[in-house]
């Protein structure tokens, strides 16, 4: 049986009473509140469903779908790691049910547990415990911050509980459990009720596991009686209730956790010393967030908003939280609205009086015609435009039917028999298609993309100052290449290298290629025809973070607010 190593050290963060509570927040905040003590720590994030990862779920589903350097599409909690750790993560800091098992039935038939009966309990939960400690060991970490996915209840998640009650069981000195938890109000009594609370935790216990710490997720903040009410039923110490109410943005989070003394607590039941604490970079960046005086309105076009009668912003967070991260940058308050572009039917209409459009990442035919339409509008209008990897194709699309006179023309996964077909997909994706092997095919991860010198996107990353742009020698190559930058993929299609010298003739400039040439990564139109109008065949949205907001959102924002 796989051990937990000593020198390492574990905290389970696990929901009750109902899902969305900002488990996830929650577990970055414990990430990056030990960073900031000079602790190496590291996140994993535990999906219980049986996909292998998240890639082929839809994001009314789930969210937004996040993909990592390394090329595994997860969760978009690990986005939430990533931006509160200001680092990138790797494929092992990422585990669903469907690896698991998956791995496990794998090694059975190849003989690998030499004809044993193979089991839950011993072997899924060894497979999970030596997940987890290989993820530790890959990121070099003192700490790993687990989030389990899921309600505690559910039977579908029971063996990681069993994992964790296993690994506290071994080494107890090693292992902490957090619990974060609702506690509703009644509007006609009027006060947090802590009932449910309770019994989740006893749930919890049930399962042989009793809570170090109990996050109290709610409207309000919890008073003292509640908080006496929870200690005494649950078995724990007043001080190891800490409140998370709702608060202006996520970003407080943790600066509100560590004024209660989380961060010390943490570590004095982990028996580590405690380096000096550094949340300045944080909280200037939170002040930056609610201080911003001049208001500048996005519209965000895309088709993934709906779910029923609500409208789901998780679908697109990673665009969403790169906006606040740029608006903080330049000292802005970010206003936005979001429009299904298969429901609205004059978009001129609807985007009038918006500083800026983008249109964001999507898949099949369902709403193009609808954001074509926001293209035309903002390209016409010359409203800051930015397009965001089908939103690249987007303007392409609509450059090629309205400036380059090909009536009709899109992209191949749109309508197959077009008759300009300026986005088709890539030649080594048809084979995946051909033989339905959807998940982990596209392309996927970090690639490199060679930037135009003088074009609006280079200008965005040489003007930032940041470690983005720079001369870089790309894994076999024998020599560096100068404006290199590497941005997260994640697609099938792209553009039609057939009609490439009829767009740029036609005043389209390509400002970003592979290292080959042979892909088209960026287009944009020039500053004396347009403002800014950029699309990105790749997620700048992926690596833009608190403390390093992405240039090119930066760009956009100023643009938008005629700042520059």
């Amino acid at each position: 049986m796989p051990r937990v190593k000593s020198k390492t050290k574990y905290i389970f963060v696990s929901g009750g009473v109902i899902s969305g509570l900002g488990k996830g927040i929650t577990a970055a905040s414990i990430g990056m509140l030990l960073k900031s003590r000079g602790i190496r720590v590291t996140n994993v994030k535990i999906d219980m469903y049986l996909n292998v990862d998240a890639g082929t779920i839809r994001p009314q589903e789930h969210g937004e779908v996040f993909v990592t350097d390394d090329g595994i599409e997860t969760d978009q909690d690990i986005g939430h790691y990533e931006r509160f750790l200001n680092e990138s993560l790797k494929r092992e800091n990422y585990m669903t049910t469907g690896q698991v098992y998956k791995t496990v039935i794998d090694r059975e038939r190849a003989f690998g547990y030499n004809g044993e009966d193979v089991e839950a309990i011993p072997h899924v939960t060894d497979e999970i415990i030596g997940r987890i400690v290989r993820a530790g060991e890959v990121n070099q970490a003192q700490i790993v911050v687990v989030e389990l996915g899921g309600t505690v209840g559910e039977y579908q998640n029971g063996l990681f509980f069993e994992a964790n009650r296993i690994m506290k069981l071994r080494e107890p000195e090693n292992v902490l459990h957090v619990h974060v938890s609702y506690l509703p109000v009644i509007r006609s009594v009027g006060e947090l009720k802590s009932k449910p609370t309770q019994q989740s935790v006893h749930v919890l216990n049930s399962m042989g596991i009793q809570p170090d710490f109990l996050v109290a997720r709610s409207e309000q903040e919890i008073d003292a009686r509640r908080r006496e009410r929870l200690a005494l039923f649950c078995n724990m110490h007043d001080g190891d209730i800490i409140a998370n109410p709702d608060l202006t943005n996520i970003y407080q989070v943790p600066l509100f956790l560590d004024e209660q003394g989380l961060t010390d607590k943490v570590l004095k039941k982990l028996a580590m010393k405690p380096g000096k604490r550094d949340l300045g970079d944080w909280g200037a960046f939170v002040r930056k967030l609610e201080r911003g005086k001049k208001q500048v309105k996005i519209a965000m076009v895309g088709k993934y908003f709906a779910t029923g009668s609500y409208v789901l912003k998780d679908s697109y967070i990673c665009v969403i939280e790169a906006l606040n991260h740029a608006a903080a940058k330049c000292g802005v308050k970010l206003i936005m609205d979001w429009f299904n572009s298969d429901e609205v039917g004059d978009m001129s209409k609807a985007l009038e009086g918006f500083d800026g459009v983008i249109v964001p990442q999507g898949w099949g035919s369902r709403g193009v015609e609808g954001k074509i339409a926001a293209v035309k509008f903002a390209r016409e209008k010359k409203v800051p435009y930015l397009g965001l990897c089908f939103g690249m194709q987007m303007a392409v699309i609509e450059y090629a039917r309205n400036m380059c006179g090909m009536k009709g023309a899109n992209s191949t996964e749109v309508d197959a028999k077009t008759k300009f077909p300026v986005i088709h997909i890539m030649p080594d994706q048809k084979k995946y298609l051909d033989a339905h092997q959807y998940g982990g095919t596209i392309r996927l991860g970090a690639w490199p993309c060679v930037l135009k010198e003088g074009a609006i996107i280079f200008n965005s990353y040489k003007n930032s100052k940041s470690e983005y742009l720079n001369s870089k020698q790309i894994p076999n190559s024998k020599s560096k290449i100068q404006n290199l930058v590497y941005e997260r993929h994640r697609h099938r299609y792209e553009v039609n290298n057939k009609y490439r010298e009829v767009l740029e003739k036609k005043g389209l400039v390509v400002s970003g290629v592979s290292p080959d040439g042979k892909l088209v990564e960026a287009i944009e139109l020039p500053q004396k025809t347009h403002p800014f109008f950029v699309g990105t065949q790749f997620h700048p949205e992926y690596k833009s973070r608190p403390l390093s907001p992405h240039p090119i959102f930066v760009s956009f924002i100023e643009a938008a607010g005629k700042l520059t």
